[in-house]
């Protein structure tokens, strides 16, 4: 399918069975997304160490703790939890009315340092630095879903000030949750109700048909392929599917944790190029939750949700329109892909 086809040129609807929703795609407006001046902010430093960072090691966190000296990945208890462990006794406080509803959420919030040093990225790091990271995701999932407390596991990484990320050393969140939160929930009914209708996979369905028509598809390894999902609704966002059937991390072996490694490299060396800059996202997977019943109508992939629009200080905002109808987009899906596939796989930074 051809971005330029008469049909996609013009406004129209395109839905997205994993959330059951439509997105509102405007193509008419912009045809480019690379129209008019591009700012370069590169945001990279040759600062490995700052003794004023509360991740670096060695250093002072909140509270007066301190971290170890560590020399590879670091995972701790986040001092700023948004979730806590237990939860006062709610028995006699609930609303009255049906319509004040509110209920005891619990769960665990940690912090992951992906590497001692202060300015690295997923996108600067080698093979050997990844490998440890994507292992340490695959046993935290597996040490906490294990918890009979816990319902999902929701692995995720905000990248630069623009996404909210309070420091820059490289670093990501775990968070455990009593309950199966709304965005995981909603694309679990979905794919159990395709699997019910369909006796097959939704998104194995989906990943076969964008790879037969190629338009979307970005990068791909043995394992893992990403793509513009034909629904994107972010200019730029993306999602990693993993090639065969596999619901969670927990079915990985030691191949599959390096190619996850590998693939988000070659996405995040993508962003970077895409602009010149340390590109702003927040990515994180979705997988089946860690209770007990049958999820096998779940299929491991990740999404990426960056904001950057047409340049490294030129940001797309939801507003208007799609806080009060529904998402909107210009650039195509297709014309997204098309450029994020033609930038180089070499970081630039890195000469």
């Amino acid at each position: 399918m051809s971005s330029t086809s008469s049909l996609f040129s013009s406004p129209h609807r395109r839905y997205n069975p994993l959330r059951r929703q439509w997105v509102l795609v405007s193509p008419h407006r912009t045809q480019r997304p690379w129209q008019g001046e591009v700012n370069q902010v590169s945001g990279f430093s040759d600062v490995k160490y700052d003794e004023k960072c509360y991740l670096c090691p060695g250093n002072e966190r909140a509270g007066g703790h301190k971290n170890p000296k560590y020399e590879s990945v670091f995972v701790f208890d986040n001092d700023y939890a948004a979730l806590l462990p237990t939860a006062p006794d709610w028995t006699g406080a609930e609303p009255q009315s049906p319509l004040l509803r509110a209920e005891v959420e619990t769960g665990q919030c940690r912090v992951l340092c992906f590497h001692p040093e202060h300015n690295l990225t997923l996108a600067l790091m080698t093979a050997e630095q990844l490998k440890p990271v994507t292992e340490t995701w695959q046993e935290q999932y597996l040490e906490l879903g294990a918890r009979p407390e816990i319902s999902y596991v929701e692995i995720f990484e905000n990248r630069g000030a623009m996404m909210g990320s309070s420091n820059p050393h490289p670093h990501g969140q775990i968070w455990a949750t009593h309950h199966v939160p709304d965005e995981p929930a909603i694309e679990g009914e979905a794919q159990a109700d395709y699997k019910a209708a369909h006796g097959a996979c939704l998104l194995c369905d989906y990943l076969a048909e964008e790879k037969r028509l190629g338009t979307r598809v970005i990068a791909a390894n043995e394992t893992f392929t990403v793509l513009v999902p034909w629904w994107a609704v972010w200019p730029f966002e993306t999602m990693l599917l993993a090639n065969r059937h596999v619901g969670s991390m927990k079915e990985f072996g030691a191949a599959e944790r390096e190619a996850l490694g590998d693939i988000l490299h070659q996405m995040t060396v993508r962003y970077d190029n895409l602009f010149q800059s340390s590109f702003p996202y927040t990515m994180g997977f979705h997988q089946s939750p860690t209770t007990d019943g049958d999820h096998s109508a779940w299929h491991f992939h990740g999404h990426f949700y960056p904001p950057l629009l047409r340049s490294a200080t030129v940001r797309k905002y939801m507003v208007g329109f799609e806080m009060l109808g529904m998402p909107q987009r210009d650039i195509t899906a297709e014309s997204a892909a098309e450029r994020l596939r033609a930038v180089s796989e070499k970081h630039f930074f890195l000469g």
